[in-house]
């Protein structure tokens, strides 16, 4: 007799017809800045509910506004929305990052708005039990924490690397080819770029197992990813700026990568893409 799998099971759906999650988690939208991808974050937000809404760090970009306002309609869009979203019964939790790290001092003020609370960090448990530190992660940078000069000039030059990306991919386009990231690149290929990032991801291994935890969510390094590090699960949000990425949790704990947008003149339909959840090694 032939077998026959399981049927998969549906996901809940709000009163209005949306997917709904029991955890939502988005990181690196930079508000404030020309390359924040808001339109498309609201979007997101408006096709998406969940219980819990966890604003990952980096959210307003104080750094960039410190020398220069802008703040387009289509970013009082994204806080109108979040806000919106707590007014209907959204658990909303803003981890502090270091571009937003204004908003620290006001943390051990216990600030709390309706459904919207201020932390540097938090510990999440899973539907399946696992508990997840999430924390922006620039305290595990440690150029960011100890060489705060270099930040800023890498983050300036961050800012000129999208300017010039933004006119390479218009001459892209007009040629028929595919959107391509500099800044993506250096960070996957030049080999400093990758020890960096290698060693904040460690570090943050590290910290979960030092505080017998079973994985971390974060931001900072613009990269979604979900994967296995020494037995310690680790997720990385991406952000808002370039690959338009978010985690979201299921309600039987499982989390997947969401990829809203694929940034592609080609291609500008939303798309879902869900990376299985890893379990901590036995």
């Amino acid at each position: 007799m032939k077998a026959t799998n399981p049927p998969k099971k549906a996901r809940p759906r709000s009163s209005t017809g949306k997917p709904r999650y029991r955890t939502i988690w988005i990181s690196d939208v930079h508000l404030g800045t020309p390359d924040c991808k808001a339109s498309h974050l609201v979007d997101f937000l408006k096709q998406n509910d969940c219980e819990t809404l966890y604003l990952v760090g980096d959210i307003i970009d104080g750094w960039r506004l410190r020398s220069g306002w802008f703040w387009p309609q289509e970013h009082t869009n994204v806080v109108r929305k979040i806000l919106t979203k707590a007014k209907r019964d959204t658990q909303v939790l803003y981890v502090t990052g270091n571009h937003d790290e204004f908003l620290r001092k006001f943390v051990g003020y216990e600030l709390e708005i309706g459904n919207i609370r201020l932390v540097n960090e938090h510990i999440h448990e899973t539907a399946d039990g696992r508990r997840l530190l999430v924390v922006h992660g620039d305290f595990f940078d440690v150029i960011t924490r100890y060489h705060k000069w270099i930040a800023l000039a890498g983050d300036a030059i961050y800012g000129g690397t999208m300017r010039f990306n933004h006119w390479f991919n218009r001459g892209r386009a007009l040629l028929g080819m595919r959107y391509w990231s500099l800044s993506a690149f250096a960070k996957q290929h030049v080999k400093t770029a990758v020890n960096i990032v290698s060693t904040f991801e460690e570090s943050l291994a590290r910290e979960c197992q030092r505080r017998e935890l079973d994985g971390v969510v974060c931001g900072h390094i613009h990269h979604a990813d979900a994967r296995d590090i020494d037995g310690v699960t680790y997720y990385n949000c991406g952000d808002w700026v370039e690959s338009c990425t978010a985690l979201a949790e299921d309600f039987d704990g499982r989390i997947h990568v969401i990829r809203w947008v694929e940034l592609d003149h080609l291609n500008q339909s939303s798309a879902a893409i869900a990376i299985p959840k890893l379990r901590k090694a036995a």
